[in-house]
C-alpha cells in the first residue's frame, strides 16, 4: 500500500480507502462488511469513509458495530463523516439539515455515536449551504477542532470559489480553513479535479478523498451487455445513476477501455481506478464493494499503476474523449 500526504497537512492517508456509500445496511449485513472491513485494512487500508444521510443513519451504526468488534488500535485507521442533508430523510426538521452551528455540532455528536468513537479523524461539509454564513461554518468546525471532536475538516462538492472564500475567511479570523476535499472523480467526471482545483492545489494546497472511481461501476465494465440484477444500478431508489450513466457512447467507450486493459493483462476496474490515482492531487480513492473479490479486484489498482505509462494514458485519453479542455497559458 501507498500512503499519501493529504495536501498540506502532516496526516497519511492510504491512496487506496474503503466507503460505505450505498452498499453498507443496503446491499451487504454485518458479516459482510465485517470481512470486507478486515480484508481492506489487512491490505493496508487506513481510511474508511461514511456520512449521516447513508442509509439515514443506518450505515454508520453498521461501521460502528464493526470497528467495535474488531478492537483495531484506533491510531491505525482514520474514520469520516459529513453532514448536510441530515439522517431522517422527508422527516427532517429545521435544523436538522445544512450547516448551520446548531446542525453541524449534533451531526457531529450522532455519528460519534454512531460510529462508537471518541473522535473523527475528519469531517466534511456535505454540501455548501447558501443559507448559512461562510463564517459560522468555519467557527463551527474549529470548535470542534478545539474540543478534540474532529482532528480535520473539509468540504464536499464545493465550487473552487467556496473553497477559497473559506479559507479566506479562515486566514482573516486567524483559524484552520478546509484542509480536504471529496470531490467525484473519475475517467468521466474530470473538470473539477483537473481544471476548476487547479489554482486550489497550486495555492492552499487541499488534500482529496475521491468518490466514484468507477462512476458507479460502469468502469467495471459489468454493465457493457446489461445490467445485472443486484447491481447498485438495480437497486430501486438509485434510477438516476442509472439514467446518468447508461448511454452507448459511454458503453462504447468503456467497451474499449476493456479492451485495452485486457491488452495491459489487469482488469478493467483497475485501471480505471489506477488513473485515478496517478493524478498527485488524489490523496486517495475510495472504494466500495460488496463481494471479496470485487474488493481484491479494486485493490489491484496498486499493480495496475506501473503500468500507466505516459503512451497508455494518452490511449486513454483518446479512448475517453472527456479531458477538460484548459487555457495553454
Amino acid at each position: 500500500m501507498e500512503y499519501r500526504r493529504m495536501g498540506r497537512t502532516g496526516l497519511q492517508l492510504s491512496v487506496l480507502s474503503f466507503g460505505s456509500w450505498v452498499t453498507f445496511h443496503k446491499q451487504i449485513d454485518d458479516s459482510i462488511s465485517d470481512e470486507l472491513m478486515g480484508l481492506a485494512y489487512d491490505n493496508g487500508v487506513n481510511f474508511f469513509d461514511n456520512a449521516e444521510v447513508y442509509a439515514l443513519g443506518e450505515s454508520e451504526k453498521m461501521m460502528g458495530r464493526v470497528l467495535k468488534k474488531k478492537a483495531w488500535d484506533r491510531t491505525s485507521y482514520t474514520v469520516s463523516s459529513k453532514a448536510f442533508f441530515g439522517w431522517r430523510g422527508k422527516e427532517n426538521k429545521p435544523n436538522q439539515t445544512g450547516l448551520s452551528r446548531k446542525h453541524l455540532t449534533e451531526a457531529c455528536h450522532e455519528a460519534l455515536q454512531r460510529l462508537q468513537t471518541d473522535y473523527l479523524d475528519l469531517f466534511f461539509c456535505h454540501r455548501p449551504d447558501k443559507n448559512v454564513p461562510i463564517e459560522e461554518v468555519v467557527w463551527t468546525m474549529n470548535l470542534l477542532i478545539q474540543q478534540g471532536k474532529i482532528l480535520y475538516w473539509g468540504t464536499s462538492e464545493w465550487s473552487a470559489a467556496e473553497i477559497m472564500e473559506a479559507h479566506r475567511v479562515a486566514a482573516q479570523l486567524h483559524l484552520l480553513g478546509p484542509s480536504v476535499e471529496q470531490p467525484q472523480y473519475n475517467l468521466f467526471e474530470r473538470t473539477k479535479m483537473e481544471k476548476d482545483y487547479a489554482d486550489i492545489f497550486r495555492t492552499v494546497g487541499m488534500g482529496t478523498t475521491i468518490w466514484s472511481p468507477l462512476a458507479s461501476g460502469l468502469l467495471t465494465g459489468k454493465y457493457n451487455d446489461g445490467i445485472p440484477e443486484n447491481s447498485r444500478f438495480a437497486l430501486e431508489g438509485f434510477d438516476w445513476l442509472k439514467d446518468r450513466w447508461i448511454a452507448e457512447d459511454k458503453l462504447g467507450r468503456v467497451k474499449k477501455l476493456t479492451a485495452l486493459a485486457g491488452d495491459l493483462g489487469v482488469s478493467v476496474s483497475a485501471l480505471s481506478i489506477a488513473w485515478t490515482i496517478r493524478n498527485p492531487n488524489v490523496t486517495t480513492a475510495i472504494l466500495g464493494a460488496t463481494k471479496r473479490e470485487q474488493l481484491l479486484q479494486n485493490l489491484d489498482a496498486l499493480q495496475a499503476l506501473p503500468k500507466l505509462t505516459p503512451e497508455i494514458m494518452q490511449q486513454i485519453d483518446e479512448i475517453m474523449a472527456t479531458k477538460p479542455a484548459t487555457p495553454e497559458y
